[in-house]
């Protein structure tokens, strides 16, 4: 299941970070990462209105840019947003200069004190310096959406396993992601929402 969750122990190793929120009320927290996407994202929206749901979109700079109305609806619907980074960039295999100028040049587009590096990859020193403007939300449950040949139910199992309160899921509004984004989440909202759950943005 560590592939789908985050152990507990490397969530406490890196406390720089935000894994889950901390909070013992019944609060689930949804985010959407590499949107703005005009349909996928638009069906997104449709589906938490059914379910009164509130999330978090970690979106690209350069696809906000491409589709500024989508963007604009994801903030009218009362969704926060967050910083994904210019160019989906990888932390990992890019310089600290050019990585933090992406960023900037995202933020710029997407005013948010909220970053999600692009795959989780981030070096210490990139952190480091981010931490001073950003909170740097990752997660703990994650959802595989984008993966070819997803073993559905398998995804569905790990998202569903106690304990709940507070976690973050990760989901993808991108093309890569749609057709098990279709099956995962309306599943997702009924199952904890007919647990009494409620979703909210970060």
């Amino acid at each position: 299941m560590f592939k789908y969750t985050i152990p507990y122990l490397l969530q406490l190793l890196s406390n720089r970070y935000v894994w889950k929120v901390k909070t013992n009320d019944k609060k689930l927290y949804l985010t959407f990462d590499d949107g703005p996407h005009p349909e996928i994202t638009l069906w997104v929206l449709n589906e938490l209105e059914v379910y009164n749901a509130k999330a978090t979109f970690f979106c690209v700079g350069d696809n906000v840019k491409k589709y500024p109305e989508t963007f604009q609806l994801i903030k009218q619907n009362a969704h926060a947003v967050g910083n994904h980074t210019n160019n989906h960039l990888n932390g990992w295999k890019t310089s600290n200069k050019v990585y933090f100028e992406n960023i900037q040049n995202a933020n710029e587009l997407i005013q948010s004190n909220l970053f999600r590096p692009p795959f989780g990859r981030i070096k210490f020193s990139q952190s480091k310096i981010i931490r001073e403007k950003y909170k740097i939300i990752l997660w703990n449950r994650l959802s595989m959406d984008y993966k070819k040949n997803l073993n559905i139910a398998q995804s569905l199992k790990a998202m569903k396993q106690k304990p709940h309160n507070g976690n973050i899921f990760v989901f993808h509004d991108s093309e890569k992601a749609f057709e098990n984004l279709k099956l995962l989440l309306p599943e997702i909202l009924k199952y904890f929402s007919d647990n009494g759950y409620q979703f909210c943005a970060l």
